[in-house]
């Protein structure tokens, strides 16, 4: 099983899989959830649980923040819509916070195994918690997992969207901690000439192939 699952499991630079799923939205095709869009796509253990809930209200309470960056949120986890509708109506009842964006009933596992969720050495029964980058065109760009006892860090999600986003727009790199304002890293000559421009250049360079400069 184990082996099957990592097979399965989609790597960075390749296209999401589809899948036509019931959410707390309704019924839902990711390709045209995704079209044109960017998509945070993450699993939690189950519903009613104490980490997956504030992971979730910490997605929820940046909101404004994905809609600003062309983002979409899609959740899932292997609990029935009903479930679902119950968990979200507890946790805004208790705090007044809304899951607005859809979260995946995935009873059967099926799509928790397309992507890799499930990972028999943690358990087998509960999607580990992954997040996935996926950029408008449906390819994937980056992936987090995290154990079941371990909740994320939004800010770093936050950041690497940034990242992402910063570097197909300028054709760059980040270098370590990069956030929003930071120096980037352009990419190193490939040729003698483009070196010598490199070197009479203005940039800030550690050496010939590490330059930096603000965008």
């Amino acid at each position: 099983m184990e082996n099957t699952i990592s097979h399965m499991m989609p790597r960075i630079g390749d296209m999401a899989p589809d899948f036509e799923a019931l959410t707390t939205i309704g019924p839902l095709k990711f390709s045209n959830y995704n079209k044109g869009n960017w998509v945070v796509l993450f699993s939690h253990p189950a519903d009613f649980t104490p980490v997956c809930t504030t992971e979730m209200m910490g997605f929820a309470k940046e909101k404004d923040f994905f809609s600003a960056h062309n983002t979409k949120l899609i959740g899932l986890s292997i609990d029935s819509i009903h479930a679902h509708i119950a968990w979200v109506n507890a946790v805004q009842e208790k705090t007044g916070i809304l899951f607005e964006f859809p979260i995946i009933a995935d009873i059967d596992m099926q799509i928790s195994k397309l992507y890799g969720m499930l990972q028999p050495g943690e358990s087998e029964t509960a999607a580990v918690r992954a997040v996935f980058i996926i950029d408008p065109v449906g390819k994937v760009r980056l992936i987090m997992y995290y154990p079941l006892n371990v909740g994320r860090n939004m800010e770093e999600i936050k950041r690497t969207l940034l990242a992402l986003q910063t570097s197909d727009e300028y054709k760059c790199a980040m270098p370590l901690n990069w956030q929003l304002g930071d120096k980037v890293i352009i990419p190193a000559p490939k040729t003698l000439e483009a070196l010598a421009e490199r070197k009479a250049s203005d940039l800030e360079m550690v050496d010939w192939y590490l330059a930096k400069k603000s965008l």
